[in-house]
């Protein structure tokens, strides 16, 4: 049984009553709009991602209301027998015997399946041993959070500059087993990752590893069920051992229902889901003799309505993430592909010649796109394939440098395979890329990834002549068979969809001056591009108009899925580009000579976009178009330190984003004031703006005295609020925030997501309302702060309120600074009766400049006293403390003297007896004070040292 707390227990398991109204489970989910991202069918587009199923036709019969005791046992995730071995088979029961026989065969079954790896080709091709080419991927514990509105290729982009030493890693056998530290129980786990970065390959090794009896043998069956394979179901209505009875026949045999057997369902692809996934209004199932349509076994699966004690993994792309109601999710986990040991590993197993794999990680490196894209495991496939070809041969063409030039050649290396296969001929290379080509582009625009049948004829490809292509293009295009036997067509890789796409419209320009997507557009479910390339197909197109639509497209696009492609389809204009097209494709115009007006369209939108984020790509459209210039000059400008100097324009603002965030060198500390003077606070701000997407990615931010206002500190609280969040140190310090800016900012603390460690806030003008935000924040998430600097507020006796945050559990404060804050004694005995009760973890308190006098020392005494307390620095200069106060000071050192190194009480009223008290710590043997700072007239009676404290 897992405990309330363990992810929002999604089943509402209660005694043996295993019921869940799936209409009570909160779908919170943003409403992505219609999009690549989220890889829709046509239907589902229709209705904007709402998977609503008041239409579906299911026959429920009669819903089992109550279950019998024996199946009242499922509400254990796990019986005890199965928690820590395999079920022990006596071979003297004849029934057992067979279960026994079964499961080697089920277990036979999966591991012939999925010991090899196609690598992007079919199954026409030459598979490789899992275990010889697998390298093990970077994966983390995430939060399920808000989505990321990017295209995926810039979620890589960013995440490659984010070191991975402060996320612990899961090893993939170990994804159903909790974390050093954490108690909870998980059955149900949520893969997310980028198209092509390993979410697929995980779970084979995962299943090839159980299966060859090496790890996670506590489970007896798992029940690999791919999405692609799924939606072949869509429209039956069957009970769920009907369905397994479908994919593996061999459990006709078996009593899935009882505790029995302990079993996995993975679900692999939930981004490529074509089912009606509606959770709010789904009916609820117990039983898994009882039929209802595939949608709902799903869901009452999921949520643990059927089978309880199962184990549910699903993987997904980012965007479709959400699909599944995160009360139903016990951990979500993230596949980030290869860390940078990982790349080389995977070369070197890929590579069998090492001196060809180092010369081919060495131009990788050389092309910062190119290397950070190999975070992608299949783009290093697409790179190997290249490159192993080009670099180990006499090779007179150009070596890919950017991306458009490596799928490029990749294009014409599978072209070229073909001719080498033993096929009849029967289409034409123009016909096959061109074809291709439109499949791919009008199934982008739909946002789809996966293609069935009904969706080739609809881009009037018939079914065997797709057959043809998957047999001749292998690596580029394929054609599956599911365990149901039907047929799934798809592109190896979604860039791959995207580059044949820009291919197919700029080939429809070049040699057929026709807009292709004028057509689309007639048939597309999303109104947003009924005036995308608008142009009259009966007159001459133009290049610079084509790529200026496509730009604006591009922009336009709240989630980015345009971008990548907006980059091949410039690319493909380049000189370089159409003389490696001539190789498969007849060109009747060249296009290289008209790419001029089209970076400078480009540049003029880098100047009037407000997103910094969005111009980016517009700095890789640049790049593929071989325009080096902008960011060339602020390369010069960042290398002499004088770019505080000049006055720069709204597009080298936005180039010195694009150089800071493509850099090698990883972004550490951010300080405004190597970019602006500093005397003109509302021209700082402006900056600050423009340089956001870089403080985001930032550790240490610097912005003392900066004149920070509401808006930055918003932007700020966004920052902390991202997932992950980089801020580990944020200096605030000398800005007018006031109680309005410090709760926008506390926004941020407040979020699961921030792991900001050290905030100093000294003089920030905050008082009593933003003290109570900030302690709010901090309770809500306590663990994370380190280091707390509030000094120079008026906070009075608001202190009190961080007493609630210092004797939480979880409060990991280290550092508290409230120099010159207002502290009242009252503030003071809630500050010391919060550390009597939690006083293992603060390590400085700095409450100079309060006259707090000798009754709150004596309070701190007791903390001080406390063998738990391991306080080693204390500062209470100028509070009014007296010989009494000395008195209690000595008295604590004395009973607990191990732990404070470092005393100030400088500026305070001590008399001879004080200061005898004081010294004559030093004859005690266990004597920890290294620093005793204090000023008297009685100083001379020989104190360890004098004088003021640092920063006092």
């Amino acid at each position: 049984m897992r405990s309330d707390a363990s992810m929002g227990r999604p089943a509402n398991f209660k005694g043996g009553d295993t019921r869940t109204d799936l209409s009570s489970v909160q779908h919170k989910r943003s409403e992505p709009e219609s999009s690549c991202v989220s890889m829709r069918s046509d239907w589902s587009m229709d209705r904007s991602i709402q998977f609503k199923s008041g239409n579906t036709e299911i026959d429920l019969g009669s819903v089992q209301q109550k279950r019998s005791e024996a199946e009242s046992s499922c509400v254990s995730m796990r019986s005890d027998t199965s928690m820590n071995q395999p079920l022990d088979y006596k071979s003297e029961d004849t029934e057992t015997d067979l279960s026994h026989e079964v499961l080697n065969t089920f277990r036979s079954n999966l591991m012939k399946k999925f010991e090899r790896l196609y690598e992007g080709t079919a199954t026409q091709g030459n598979p490789t041993l899992l275990n010889e080419i697998y390298t093990e991927l970077y994966i983390t514990e995430s939060e399920s959070g808000e989505i990321n509105n990017e295209h995926e290729v810039r979620q890589i982009e960013t995440q490659s500059r984010r070191a991975a030493t402060e996320d612990t890693a899961i090893k993939c056998n170990d994804i159903f087993r909790p974390l050093p530290g954490q108690d909870k129980a998980i059955r149900t786990v949520l893969t997310k990752g980028v198209a092509g970065i390993g979410k697929t390959v995980s779970v084979q090794k995962f299943i090839l590893d159980w299966a060859e009896g090496k790890e996670n043998q506590d489970v007896q069956l798992i029940f690999p069920l791919p999405f692609r394979e799924i939606n072949l179901m869509k429209g039956k209505t069957l009970s769920l051992s009907d369905l397994l009875h479908v994919f593996f026949p061999k459990t006709k045999e078996m009593e899935i229902s009882s505790d029995e057997y302990k079993v996995l369902f993975i679900f692999d692809g939930l981004d490529e889901c074509r089912l009606s996934l509606d959770f709010q209004r789904a009916v609820g199932l117990y039983d898994v003799s009882e039929s209802a349509s595939v949608d709902v076994l799903l869901m009452n699966l999921i949520v643990g309505n059927l089978l309880p004690s199962a184990l549910i993994w699903i993987t997904s792309r980012p965007a479709a993430a959400d699909l599944v109601p995160s009360e139903c999710v016990h951990r979500v986990t993230e596949v980030r592909g290869f860390s940078e040991p990982q790349k080389e590993e995977y070369f070197r197993k890929r590579i069998s010649d090492q001196s060809l794999a180092n010369r081919i990680m060495s131009h990788l490196k050389s092309s910062r796109s190119l290397y950070i894209m190999c975070h992608i495991p299949l783009f290093c496939w697409i790179s190997a394939a290249v490159l192993e070809k080009m670099l180990s041969r006499a090779e007179t063409g150009e070596i890919p440098k950017t991306l458009t030039q490596m799928y490029t050649q990749f294009l014409i290396l599978q072209t070229n395979i073909k001719h080498e296969k033993d096929y009849e001929k029967k289409v034409k290379d123009k016909n096959l890329i061109l074809r291709l080509g439109k499949v791919a582009f009008q199934q982008l625009v739909k946002g789809n990834v996966i293609f069935y049948e009904e969706d080739l004829r609809e881009c009037g490809i018939d079914v065997t002549e797709a057959s043809v292509y998957s047999g001749l293009c292998t690596q580029i295009f394929r054609e599956e068979f599911g365990l149901y036997q039907g047929k799934v067509f798809c592109f190896v890789h979604l860039s791959i969809q995207e580059h044949l796409a820009a291919s197919y419209v700029h080939l429809s320009y070049t040699n057929n001056n026709r807009n292709v997507i004028d057509q689309i557009t007639k048939h597309s479910l999303r109104s947003k591009v009924k005036d995308w390339f608008q142009l009259n197909s009966s007159k001459h197109v133009s290049l610079s108009e084509l790529h200026q639509r496509a730009v604006d497209e591009a922009l336009q696009s709240k989630n980015g899925h345009l971008d990548l492609f907006l980059r091949f389809l410039l690319g493909l204009s380049v000189e370089s580009h159409q003389i490696l097209l001539r190789q498969i494709m007849k060109l009747k115009r060249s296009s290289s000579d008209r790419r001029k007006k089209s970076v400078e369209y480009i540049k003029m939108k880098i100047r009037t976009i407000d997103s910094p984020e969005k111009s980016i790509n517009l700095f890789h459209c640049l790049n593929e178009l071989g325009d080096h210039s902008l960011v060339e000059e602020i390369q010069q400008y960042l290398k002499s330190g004088r770019i505080k100097e000049t006055k720069l324009s709204s597009s080298q603002w936005s180039a010195v984003v694009f150089v800071l965030l493509t850099s090698e060198e990883e972004l550490n500390e951010f300080h405004l004031d190597k970019f602006v003077e500093g005397i003109n606070k509302h021209e700082n701000m402006e900056v600050f703006q423009k340089l956001l997407p870089v403080i985001k990615e930032s550790k240490s931010v610097q912005l003392t005295d900066c004149g920070v206002t509401d808006e930055g500190c918003a932007a700020l609280a966004s920052a902390l609020k991202s997932n992950p969040s980089q801020l580990r140190q944020l200096d605030l310090s000398r800005n007018k925030l006031g109680d309005s800016g410090v709760t926008l900012l506390s926004a941020g603390l407040e979020d699961p997501h921030c792991k900001l460690k050290k905030m100093w806030l000294s003089d920030c003008a905050i008082t009593n309302e933003g003290c109570a935000a900030l302690a709010s924040a901090l309770r809500l998430n306590p663990s994370h702060l380190r280091h707390l600097d509030l000094s120079e507020n008026e906070l009075g006796n608001s202190v009190y309120l961080l007493s609630d945050v210092l004797q939480h559990s979880h409060c990991k404060l280290e550092i508290l600074w409230l120099r010159d804050c207002g502290v009242s004694d009252e503030s003071c005995a809630a500050l010391a009766s919060a550390l009597k009760s939690n006083p293992s973890h603060l390590r400085q308190l700095n409450l100079s400049l309060n006259k707090i006098g000798d009754l709150s020392v004596k309070l701190l005494c007791a903390v001080l006293e406390d063998p738990h307390c391991k306080l080693e620095k204390l500062r209470l200069s100028y509070c009014c403390v007296t010989d009494k106060g000395c008195a209690a000071l000595a008295s604590a050192l004395r009973s607990n003297p191990s732990h404070l190194t470092e005393l100030s009480l400088s500026g305070n009223k001590l008399g001879k007896s004080g200061v005898k008290l004081l010294s004559d710590l030093r004859n005690d043997p266990y004597y920890k004070l290294e620093r005793l700072c204090y000023y008297s007239q009685y100083s001379d009676v020989s104190p360890v040292s004098s004088g003021s404290a640092d920063g006092e």
